[in-house]
């Protein structure tokens, strides 16, 4: 193995670690947002909530992808569904439509109560 080989595998390896940690964040984050609501501690949701807009915009303005994903791709050829992350590779294929869905669902339910109170 050459040195740039692992160097590319360190560099890899580092994106992956950062990425999953930066994953772990925001699932929770959207995960709490439900919790949060149904504690009535309001301001904690919106917070969580602004926290994961500002994740959104970032996506959005990356045309669906997350930029860590982009720095991963100098450092392999492998382009399996989580090449990028340390998650299942099913989780990797669904994670924003499940996590999408949830957020949606938590948006709609701190609405729901915030507009109701």
């Amino acid at each position: 193995m050459s040195g740039d080989d692992a160097g590319a595998r360190r560099a890899l390896w580092r994106i992956r670690m950062v990425h999953t940690i930066a994953w772990a964040v925001f699932a929770s984050s959207i995960l709490a947002i439900p919790v949060a609501v149904f504690a009535e501690r309001f301001r904690i949701a919106m917070w969580l909530s602004l926290f994961v807009w500002v994740e959104v915009i970032v996506l959005l303005a990356n045309r669906f992808s997350c930029p860590l994903t982009g720095l991963a791709a100098r450092y392999t050829d492998d382009r399996s569904d989580n090449f990028d992350i340390f998650l299942p590779a099913w989780l990797a294929r669904h994670n924003k439509l499940i996590f999408g869905s949830l957020f949606a669902a938590g948006e709609l339910f701190l609405l729901w109560q915030w507009t109701s109170r």
